[in-house]
């Protein structure tokens, strides 16, 4: 490749992309309806001590995500927890410009040497596909509880029935049962694709997931569960701060079906913030009259969360090489 192209694409992508995503998200903050409201609830909450405690998991969210990072590349590229922190970071960055965060995987294997990053893609997914095994058996548990409690009725009474009316538990069920076979049988998905002729070339780039036996697998996907254990635990604190008051087993359940419904929902990183806040208002809103509570929450696990992140991801990437002089 032409070496002034190299430069431009080292020099350039970087500044280029810090100031879109700066862009993109200070637009999309300021079109928020009652934004004033919601921002005076998160500044009063600043003085909280739950609310300084949901930023400190942040990071304890996205090191548990590093590990696994860590983890996942072990069998291309060993390195540290921290270089691998930075890597989970810059992927944040670019994943708010993406459909459904699929930037994540272009903005990890950037951290990655040349030699190894399309196979990265593939521990990637893999890495994904854990969490969403998680977010779905999680959610698929939670709907079923829901639809027998002593809820129902409420839930039932609401105009957001067609949640609980059976069909979306089985539609699912069926999706965590696919999802749970090809991420514990992997090797069989490896097998599956070098019987398709146009897939075939494929085969040699995905064969590293066959490094991966199922003690390790379980690994990952223990690492998956507490992280997703951790932004829960986020979301209640944030709630609680906010003054909304919805009795706690009520409240885990529709949060586990809250994230269950926001994978399933295509959007794009920074403009994921209306879907969440109205998803949120129409479950949780059930429960409580506080619907401005629920959407200040909302946005604070955005702000905490994801934009934090992605703004850190994309200073990082101001100083990464994305290719190599040579």
């Amino acid at each position: 490749m032409n070496k002034s192209i190299k430069l431009i694409i080292n020099y350039l992508i970087g500044p280029l992309l810090f100031v879109v995503l700066t862009w993109s998200l200070y637009r999309q903050i300021i079109r928020q309806p009652d934004l004033a409201i919601r921002w005076a609830h998160i500044k009063d909450s600043w003085l909280q001590p739950a609310f300084w405690l949901v930023v400190i998991l942040m990071f304890v969210n996205w090191g548990i995500e590093a590990r696994k990072w860590q983890l996942l590349l072990r069998p291309l590229q060993k390195f540290s927890l921290l270089y691998s922190l930075k890597a989970v970071f810059a992927g944040c960055s670019i994943t708010m410009l993406t459909p459904n965060r699929i930037g994540e995987y272009g903005g990890r294997i950037l951290y990655v040497d040349e030699a190894f990053r399309i196979r990265a893609i593939s521990l990637t997914i893999l890495g994904s596909m854990s969490q969403l095994a998680v977010t779905m058996l999680t959610g698929t548990i939670a709907l079923a509880v829901l639809i027998f409690s002593p809820a129902a009725h409420k839930l039932e009474a609401s105009s957001i029935s067609w949640i609980f009316n059976g069909k979306l538990i089985f539609l699912a069920g069926a999706g965590l049962i696919v999802i749970m076979l090809l991420f514990f049988r992997v090797h069989f998905l490896i097998v599956l694709i070098g019987r398709v002729p146009f897939l075939r070339r494929m085969v040699r780039h995905i064969r590293v997931l066959d490094f991966f036996n199922g003690k390790q697998l379980l690994r990952i996907f223990s690492l998956s569960f507490s992280r997703y254990l951790v932004f829960i635990l986020q979301y209640v604190l944030l709630l609680q701060v906010m003054d909304v008051r919805i009795s706690y087993p009520i409240m885990l359940l529709l949060l586990a079906v809250f994230y269950m419904l926001m994978v399933l929902a295509p959007s794009i990183g920074f403009t994921e913030l209306p879907v969440r806040a109205g998803v949120s208002v129409l479950l949780l809103g059930v429960f409580s009259s506080n619907s401005i509570g629920i959407q200040a929450a909302a946005l604070g696990i955005w702000l905490i969360n994801l934009v934090a992140p992605a703004i850190i991801g994309s200073v990082l990437l101001l100083g990464i090489k994305i290719m190599k002089e040579k």
